[in-house]
């Protein structure tokens, strides 16, 4: 059940993929497939609960599953939310650099589908979480660096506002990803 969440989140990276290139019509054809994407997670994560609730023997605590299945819901609901603004606010252009964000969203997106079929053993899983970490690492510094573009005077106030709040939102889904990791390395030290 966690890799195909963690299956559908790279479907959503890949929608983030496309919103770059797309224009107005096609963004929000774009954002009516992220919006059905972001329902299956939802449905995905109903299903873990679901099934955590009517199971008296979990494979490891009951709280690292909410956390996990909690957790990856919330990054489709953050790149959801992405393009939903993009699509909102009419955004015609994205800044340079968001591109880069996007594609360090889609290698975690990769990384996290490839390693949720491990849980079942929780073998080679530490190469995962240090990875992950690494590139939130890497977002952080993107994120700051595309902040600094937006206040550098080339937007207008308003325009600032609205690319700040996407670049933000994404930024959160990069956290979202590291939170995923962290609990996924909380699991196998635990049932190590």
């Amino acid at each position: 059940m966690f890799a195909a969440s963690a299956d559908n989140i790279v479907t959503g990276s890949k929608l983030l993929m496309e919103l770059l290139g797309a224009d107005a019509p096609a963004r929000a054809e774009i954002a009516e497939r992220m919006r059905a994407a972001e329902h299956a997670g939802d449905d995905a994560t109903h299903a873990i609960f679901h099934q955590l609730n009517s199971s008296f023997i979990t494979p490891f605590d009951r709280e690292d599953i909410y956390s996990l299945a909690s957790s990856l819901d919330d990054i489709m609901d953050f790149m959801e939310e992405a393009v939903d603004l993009v699509v909102l606010y009419n955004i015609e252009e994205l800044p340079k650099g968001v591109e880069q964000q996007i594609e360090v969203l889609a290698r975690a997106a990769e990384l996290t589908a490839e390693a949720m079929p491990h849980l079942r053993t929780l073998d080679n899983l530490t190469e995962y979480w240090i990875e992950v970490n690494r590139l939130e690492n890497q977002a952080d510094q993107i994120h700051r660096k595309l902040l600094a573009h937006l206040f550098n005077g080339k937007y207008d106030a308003i325009e600032v506002l609205k690319l700040k709040q996407i670049v933000d939102v994404l930024e959160e889904a990069a956290d979202a990803f590291e939170h995923v990791a962290n609990t996924v390395e909380t699991i196998a030290v635990k049932e190590s």
